[in-house]
């Protein structure tokens, strides 16, 4: 007989998630953690139930009109959740916990390193590469480049999420640390 969990499992679930992955998560990061590539909370639950995470404390989401909003557990969500975990089945609650171990750090380049490029009107591109702040969406670094070709443009905004930390670390020790 297969696991049917009801909301209050599915709201723990969450929580476990956010707890496991110890960053804060955009919720299209929620969704394709929890529903398109694990499947362990349906789509649109997990919609209305981060909504209803929000309302109880549990889940903290900062009041901006980004759409990249991070959202994190709170203390009271962390209380919660060490009260009833048990009520995740074991075997789901391993499995959580290997995804985060497993794709925390990819999850971080992706909500955290941005690259998008646009085509200039003489024909080249720029490449706008950021990063942004772990509990917000304020740039901390930005960097733009002009390339001659798309095939460029998209290589450069490919290779950013791999490079962006020594990028900044280079820059950073040159400019600040002397």
């Amino acid at each position: 007989m297969d696991f049917v969990p009801d909301n209050t499992v599915n709201k723990l679930i969450l929580l476990y998630v956010l707890d496991k992955m110890e960053i804060p998560l955009t919720e299209n990061s929620i969704l394709e953690i929890c529903s398109s590539q694990n499947n362990w909370v349906n789509w649109m639950d997990c919609k209305d139930l981060l909504s209803q995470l929000i309302t109880s404390k549990f889940v903290y989401k900062p009041n901006t009109d980004s759409d990249e909003n991070r959202y994190y557990i709170t203390v009271a969500g962390r209380e919660c959740l060490s009260q009833f975990y048990t009520r995740i089945p074991a075997s789901l609650r391993d499995n959580i916990s290997h995804f985060a171990q497993e794709n925390k750090m990819q999850f971080k380049r992706n909500q955290e390193y941005v690259a998008k490029s646009y085509k200039n009107e003489d024909g080249s591109y720029t490449v706008d590469l950021k990063i942004l702040e772990p509990l917000t969406t304020d740039s901390i670094f930005s960097l733009k480049l002009k390339t001659d070709t798309r095939h460029n443009a998209t290589v450069a905004c490919k290779r950013w999420r791999e490079l962006a930390a020594n990028v900044y670390e280079y820059i950073y020790s040159r400019i600040i640390d002397n």
